[in-house]
């Protein structure tokens, strides 16, 4: 029995099996919030004015993409998308995000990139945002209590806290730890509530009060509702950072790899600004000193990797869920010389490029040439098949049905690894790619009261800031083109592979 023992010992250790533990490679997605394609400064050095240094040091040391974009101009459908290697229209949520207290949009059943990487022996965590639903143990008869609105005083009924304390002494079921992450620690939404932190799968402390009126002000929470007594926003961000960090210290101490998504809760409203944090930016503006401050913890997250020893040893990937939030101050930091689109026409919600054309950046030392740049066509959705390949792993038919692996791009092939993708405005309106050509099944809200086009067509490799329309001029392309979106629909998938079904009837457009 012993010299069995020894027998098994022996083969763990070969240097086969260290072998095959080094080919994979740990994986760190940080997920930026209404972080523009403009707003770092690698992507817009003539007209950004924000310094993110970490950010562009991360683009020195790898791979930065400029045609890279998101399922949606708004998050919770990004979010999907990138998880799961699947448009997010092919779910019930065809427009809008998931609401205040919503359900999970992620199906149990579906792959994600974080189940994928425990199938093949990952530790995987997520910390940050979620916004992706989770089945609140909400009673159905006290539902509008739960949710009611302060007394005249501002403080909550008995009653209310009577419920509160009933329902977030128990466990939420639906979230990250149910779909493939071992561990999660978040706000959910951080400008909405419940207003405490979350850790797998229970609430930080019982939330007891609303959240006071006065931080519902000038970009800072956008929904009152239960709080932890004496809740502050300006804490949320740093504690994520040594969440994070502790996360891969920790983790690499371990045999196994590991995967962290760590989707931040800024630059997104609330816009809590740390004290060293504010006027940084020199340009009179909350959101641009956040993006300072979301830069240094992208720093510092690196920072904690690197003394980890593992940085060679690492995938990482940066990236943002949608453009800039217009609200927050565009063109006032246009007239100020800084532009969060770039040269992109739109904004966060948009169909246009500057909803949904984002920041993108690939660091894999063993794999990436250092400072290249690729303008070939990704999308957030390639996430899951790139890292399917890296793993040698077969994806079921049911699963990733939009994604591309990008290893031929990381690898140097300056070859396109996906011939089209769809990214919508928060409305649900699709924006169809297809090489260089951009349909838009809505007609230009721009355009002369008289016209009558109901699409717009851009020829993106001429006209980045889709200002002219041609489809009056193309009404072949455009017919092919229609009837491409009406088969990636139908079709139920965009990658190779058998059709599949949609979970819904997917809404056309025009409506």
């Amino acid at each position: 029995m012993k010299q069995n023992i020894i027998i098994i010992v022996a083969l763990l250790f070969s240097p086969f099996a260290m072998l095959q533990a080094a080919d994979k490679p740990n994986v760190l997605i940080i997920l930026a919030d209404d972080l523009g394609y403009g707003d770092v400064q690698c992507n817009n050095p003539t007209r950004g004015k924000i310094k993110t240094p970490n950010i562009d040091n991360l683009a020195a040391q790898g791979m930065r993409f400029t045609d890279a974009h998101s399922s949606s101009g708004v998050c919770s459908p990004s979010r999907y998308a990138l998880l799961t290697g699947r448009y997010h229209w092919r779910t019930r949520l065809q427009s809008g995000i998931v609401g205040m207290w919503g359900e999970p949009l992620i199906a149990p059943n579906r792959v994600t990139i974080a189940s994928l990487a425990k199938q093949h022996g990952y530790r995987t965590g997520a910390i940050g945002k979620w916004h992706l639903g989770w089945d609140w143990p909400i009673p159905v008869a006290t539902a509008a209590l739960f949710k009611g609105k302060p007394m005249e005083d501002g403080k909550p009924s008995d009653d209310q806290r009577a419920i509160w304390q009933q329902v977030f002494s128990k466990t939420i079921a639906g979230g990250p730890t149910t779909r493939g992450f071992d561990s999660y620690f978040g706000t959910d939404v951080p400008n909405w509530p419940p207003y405490c932190f979350i850790d797998d799968n229970r609430t930080v402390g019982i939330p007891s009060e609303f959240l006071p009126l006065s931080m519902l002000k000038n970009h800072q929470a956008s929904n009152q509702g239960p709080a932890l007594k004496d809740w502050k926003l300006e804490p949320i961000l740093p504690a994520l950072e040594d969440h994070a960090v502790k996360f891969i210290s920790d983790a690499t101490t371990k045999p196994e790899p590991f995967l962290l998504y760590m989707p931040l809760t800024t630059p997104h409203t609330p816009l809590a600004v740390n004290a060293q944090w504010k006027g940084k930016s020199g340009l009179d503006n909350a959101c641009a000193d956040l993006i300072m401050e979301t830069d240094a913890t992208v720093g510092k997250v690196l920072k904690a990797l690197e003394k980890s020893g593992k940085a060679d040893d690492t995938l990482v990937i940066f990236t943002s869920d949608n453009g800039f939030a217009s609200y927050v101050g565009a063109k006032d930091l246009e007239q100020q010389g800084h532009f969060p689109s770039g040269p992109l026409r739109g904004y966060k919600t948009d169909v246009y490029e500057g909803g949904h054309r984002i920041p993108f950046i690939v660091r894999y030392p063993k794999v990436v040439k250092p400072g290249t740049v690729c303008n070939q066509l990704v999308h957030h959705a390639d996430v899951i098949a790139t890292l399917a390949e890296i793993l040698n792993a077969k994806l079921p038919a049911n699963s990733a049905e939009d994604s591309f692996s990008l290893m031929p791009l990381l690898k140097g092939v300056d070859k396109p690894v996906r011939e089209n993708s769809v990214s919508c405005a928060a409305s649900g309106i699709p924006g169809l790619r297809q090489g260089d050509w951009k349909l838009i099944l809505a007609p230009d809200p721009k355009q002369n009261k008289d016209s009558k086009l109901d699409v717009q067509l851009y020829n993106l490799a001429e006209d980045i800031g889709e200002t002219k329309n041609l489809a009056g001029e193309q009404p072949e392309r455009v017919a092919q083109m229609k009837l491409l979106m009406e088969k990636l629909i139908t079709d139920g998938r965009s990658s190779n592979g058998t059709k599949q079904k949609n979970d819904v009837v997917v809404t056309r457009y025009p409506k």
